[in-house]
């Protein structure tokens, strides 16, 4: 089970060094899984994360829960 979201505005990441920040997944052009986990943003920044990418989709199909995302979806 995931831990709640304090904020409800980012997703929780870790980087290869083991160190934890968050991420606004609107912000998040695509993901790469070769093999590690590599997001690129729209920006263009490249941000390789430890965790795998069901991992990842997990955590923003939660987050995208939280903030009511879903409800307009179809």
């Amino acid at each position: 089970m995931l831990e709640p979201l304090k904020d409800c505005t980012m997703v929780k990441v870790t980087r290869l060094d083991k160190t934890e920040f968050y991420i606004n997944p609107h912000q998040i052009e695509y993901v790469e899984s070769n093999p590690d986990t590599t997001l690129i943003m729209l920006s263009g920044k490249r941000i390789v994360i430890r965790e795998d990418y069901p991992t990842l989709l997990e955590r923003i199909v939660e987050y995208r829960r939280q903030i009511g995302a879903f409800k307009n979806e179809v």
